[in-house]
């Protein structure tokens, strides 16, 4: 906990959306401080609660039903449950987003339109509003309509086209990249795009509408790779670890494992080379340049591959890592978090959970990565763990002015 004020104390989120890409953007934007409210489905919640193994652990080490994924992406957050199919638990949203600075959604294109929950019916009632939506392809064109799934982006993007080994060596083929990375850009690009229209309405008063769309976002972050083909017509092909336009950038065999090298700049090429006793590698007219380098890689990695085998991995990091030569082990993400930096940086946050959380989940704490957005001045707060299905429906309704009667009243009716 920090005693200085969150950068976005000042600002109140509503929640609409569940999965990944959204819950990423608002757990991004509760880290710095603003209040979010997420609002789940009575009984089931958001997806992701149910996507395990792995599932969290209770106090005596034994599986709980809850799953781990939820946890990555909706700390910070106040829980509701809420039924928008019911006419009720419209009202509810409404009267919310009267006092919301901002609303994020990812529902179908014209879904929250059936319930007069749509960003137009909304800003009736609050034109302060910044509501953004986020969806598989956007809110215009020909698959507006469809569903997307951040596999299927990868896919549809040529991120997949790009990512793996090439056809012909084993194992070769399309992967797709070990972790939703369109969904988890989207959210940040999303948490952008938000911030900007804060900004604005500064300006204006006003606040507008963002169309978020995975695809969209597919595309931007192909980033050097989309530059090339759409500069030279020529498309980028899978090369395993290499990198397209520098050499050496890839992995190498140690003597007991692997590193990865990470050559930027011919003066760093020079460097391995004089740390290495290779200094004619550099002056060899095939090689002095990095533009030489990646038009004669078949020549030059090979003689790498067989040095790079004679020094353990630790051997080849001690060796460079004060030559200004980027050189380092490919860990496993457990021996990421035991790595030295991680730990100096503060990178695992635990949170304990409230006792009414505990009780319902038999969970006492939850781990998850730190915000990674240090602002010296106001930086992102730890206020809440990743909250039990419905923590704060009671919490918030009777902060609407509902009392114990009528909330019981709405649990009753299904409504929350």
């Amino acid at each position: 906990m920090t005693q200085k004020q969150a950068a976005l104390a000042h600002l109140k989120v509503l929640d609409l959306s569940r999965v990944l890409a959204g819950p990423w953007c608002t757990q991004m934007l509760a880290d710095l401080g603003a209040d979010v409210i997420k609002v789940e489905r009575p009984g089931a919640g958001d997806d992701t609660r149910h996507w395990g193994p792995p599932f969290l652990k209770d106090e005596h080490g034994q599986d709980t039903d809850q799953a781990a994924y939820f946890t990555a992406c909706n700390r910070n957050k106040r829980a509701i449950t809420l039924d928008i199919a019911h006419p009720e638990g419209q009202a509810i949203i409404r009267q919310m987003a009267l006092s919301s600075d901002i609303l994020v959604e990812n529902f179908k294109v014209g879904g929250l339109a059936h319930y007069g929950l749509d960003y137009a019916s909304l800003k009736a009632l609050n034109p302060r509003l910044i509501y953004c939506s986020v969806t598989g392809f956007g809110q215009t064109g020909p698959y507006a309509e469809r569903a997307g799934y951040d596999l299927m982006i990868q896919a549809m993007s040529g991120m997949m086209s790009i990512t793996g080994r090439p056809d012909d060596v084993q194992g070769g083929g399309p992967l797709r990249v070990g972790v939703a990375l369109t969904d988890i850009f989207t959210g940040v690009y999303a948490c952008s795009a938000i911030l900007a229209a804060i900004e604005v309405r500064h300006r204006t008063g006003e606040g507008q509408h963002i169309d978020m769309a995975l695809l969209d976002v597919g595309m931007a972050i192909l980033a050097n790779q989309a530059g090339g083909f759409l500069n030279t017509g020529k498309v980028p092909q899978r090369q395993g670890n290499s990198h397209p336009s520098l050499v050496p950038y890839q992995d190498f065999e140690t003597q007991d494992g692997a590193m990865l090298l990470a050559v930027g700049n011919d003066g760093q090429f020079a460097r391995f080379c004089d740390a290495v006793d290779s200094p004619d590698w550099a002056a060899d007219a095939r090689f002095a340049t990095n533009t030489l380098r990646v038009k004669n890689r078949e020549s030059l990695i090979p003689q790498m591959q067989i040095l790079t085998r004679t020094r353990t991995t630790a051997q080849w990091v001690a060796l460079l890592e004060d030559k200004a030569v980027p050189c380092g082990p490919i860990n496993d993400i457990g021996q990421a978090f035991q790595d030295a930096q991680v730990q100096a940086r503060g990178l695992v946050v635990k949170q304990a959970l409230a006792p009414d959380a505990q009780a319902k989940t038999s969970i006492a704490s939850i781990d998850s990565v730190a915000s990674p957005l240090r602002l010296m001045d106001n930086p992102p707060v730890l206020h809440r763990a990743p909250p039990a299905l419905g923590e704060h429906t009671n919490e918030v309704l009777a902060s609407l002015g509902l009392d114990a009667t009528a909330i019981e009243n709405l649990r009753k009716a299904g409504v929350v």
